[in-house]
């Protein structure tokens, strides 16, 4: 058995929120000891950011190198493309109970059963596309809880925007943000073929005139994990430090 496949820990509790039990996929590094704290990375897409991110084995490497600090990944997958949009996009039915879930019962579970932080700082949320949106909403309604956020090709639309122009402390925010030129044709689950390159230069550009701490990048690429794979490293290790 690998190391990875012995630190990965699978888990359910009920949420109350969601009226339903929610799967959590649970890194613990090969070196971890109760005698340490933690900070938490949690992935929305959880299982594809064990699978195509291979976020687990890179919080090893990194912590081994001393390039980023102690972390427990919690990655919490989603049920299907329709489960994912109903709780992930911000007009989904369960996007608002997902939220809550995260902020008032997730972060408590984790922080009982595991040596954390408990500091908004060291609460990092990570997502690609609509799973990106959901995170960067979630720590603009609960900065406290949630202080970094990294998003990989985010879905922007008018809500998203209204939000982040209407957060009235952006201080609190550490934001990882990055984006494929190639993005220009997106197939989505509802919404049709979007452009997602020029939404995400305007959430840019309003982070920006807001005052968001945010790294940009544009890459040279489109809306797959053939290319958040590649950047998975630098975002982890900007924002975990």
């Amino acid at each position: 058995m690998s190391e990875s496949k012995r630190h990965l820990e699978e888990l359910s509790f009920y949420s109350e929120s969601l009226q339903e039990d929610v799967t959590l996929l649970v890194y613990l590094p090969s070196n971890y000891s109760t005698l340490y704290k933690y900070s938490l990375l949690i992935a929305q897409d959880g299982k594809d950011y064990v699978m195509y991110g291979r976020a687990p084995r890179l919080i090893d490497e990194l912590m081994k190198e001393s390039t980023i600090d102690r972390t427990i990944f919690v990655g919490i997958p989603y049920k299907d493309p329709s489960d994912r949009r109903e709780k992930y996009h911000p007009n989904g039915l369960q996007n608002e109970a997902y939220i809550r879930f995260l902020a008032h019962e997730l972060i408590p579970f984790l922080d009982d059963k595991y040596p954390t932080y408990q500091m908004g700082k060291t609460r990092t949320l990570i997502g690609d596309s609509l799973a990106a949106t959901v995170s960067l909403v979630t720590a603009i309604q609960y900065p406290n809880t949630f202080g970094n956020v990294i998003m990989h090709s985010p879905f922007v639309n008018e809500d998203v925007l209204k939000a982040v122009n209407e957060f009235s402390t952006p201080s609190l925010l550490d934001l990882y943000h990055v984006i494929g030129t190639q993005e220009t044709a997106v197939k989505t689950t509802k919404d049709g073929v979007l452009n997602f390159i020029e939404p995400n230069r305007q959430l840019h550009e309003a982070m920006k005139s807001k005052g968001y701490a945010v790294f940009y990048d544009e890459f040279d690429g489109n809306h797959t994990w053939k290319y958040w794979q590649k950047d998975i490293k630098r975002s982890l290790e900007m924002m975990l430090r």
